[in-house]
């Protein structure tokens, strides 16, 4: 497939008064394939939502370059952005005009011809699911509805590259659900969707590849398969009251590589987990410990996320 976004030696510095520059994105290199659902993952503050701003046009790169189809976004920001379909995370609708007034207002703005414009709002209504809410304003309308009426007004122009930033944020399950299912048809129609998420639940639905941000830099990339296959092990959970000295000599269960802790729950990483339960089993019985729970099972992006970027809040 044709090279649909290429980030190169991309770095964003945001000057500070009195401080030190803020390094947003350090040397960012990425080379998005066409056709596909490439999602962006990272902890708050890793540098996704910079990465949308400079592929927009918002932004101007500190050093590097952004293409869209092979355009240079910074020389030719008119032509990229005739490109690109963007739902950012703010939704930025008027809320005293209905949907469809919405959709006319922003297809005069894409310049969407009049004879193209009532038969492309239609198109777009009936993807997203809400035709039969077109003349209600949209201030009377759910947070997931409004998250699917940007989608719809993303798409007017029959954009090539989708651009969703963080899409399903603040909306309910059901309206999740639809949104991951509009998403995906667009997919299938052969455009490249470039999604940032914080949900690792998300990002498995719905990307064919991933990439992983942690402090502006590129950490890991890879399918989602391929990333869980990186950490290679086996996880094996028992949540149970222990002692000071138990969780010291835990650690030295036969097959047991590492041993992390979530207050009483110990979750144990083995490269080979049927052949560490019996050496477990045994540890507990030793110990006179009768868990609440265990359970054994693969790692999930989830467990992946985590082990690359850390447990630690971020603001």
């Amino acid at each position: 497939m044709r090279i649909a976004i290429e980030l190169r030696d991309l770095t964003m510095r945001f000057q500070r008064n009195g401080l030190d520059p803020l390094t947003a994105l350090d040397r960012l290199t990425l080379q998005i394939e066409g056709g596909q659902v490439f999602g962006l993952l990272g902890p708050n503050g890793s540098g996704k939502t910079t990465t949308v701003n400079l592929l927009c046009g918002l932004l101007k790169p500190t050093s590097g370059k952004v293409f869209v189809r092979g355009v240079d976004v910074t020389e030719h920001v008119a032509k990229v952005r005739a490109m690109l379909g963007v739902v950012p995370q703010e939704t930025a609708l008027y809320n005293d005009l209905t949907a469809q007034e919405n959709l006319v207002f922003h297809s005069r703005l894409y310049n969407v011809s009049p004879p193209e414009r009532a038969g492309r709002i239609a198109e777009v209504l009936d993807l997203v699911g809400l035709t039969s809410r077109k003349n209600d304003r949209v201030g009377t309308y759910s947070g997931g509805m409004q998250r699917r009426l940007a989608l719809g007004r993303a798409l007017l122009t029959h954009p090539d590259v989708v651009v969703l930033d963080e899409p399903t944020l603040g909306v309910d399950v059901q309206s999740r659900a639809a949104l991951w299912e509009r998403i995906r048809q667009i997919a299938r129609e052969g455009r490249t969707v470039l999604l940032t998420t914080n949900y690792m639940e998300e990002a498995q639905a719905l990307a064919d590849h991933l990439a992983i941000l942690d402090h502006g830099q590129l950490i890991a990339h890879g399918t989602p398969a391929q990333l869980r296959n990186q950490l290679g092990q086996t996880i094996l959970e028992i949540e149970a009251e222990y002692a000071p000295a138990q969780r010291e000599s835990i650690t030295t269960i036969p097959g047991v590589t590492e041993v992390k802790w979530q207050q009483n729950r110990a979750q144990l990483l083995s490269t080979n987990g049927d052949q560490a339960m019996p050496g477990v089993m045994a540890w507990l019985q030793a110990n006179h410990i009768t868990p609440h729970s265990i359970t054994m099972r693969q790692p999930d992006l989830n467990d992946v996320f985590l082990n690359l970027t850390g447990r630690a809040l971020r603001d």
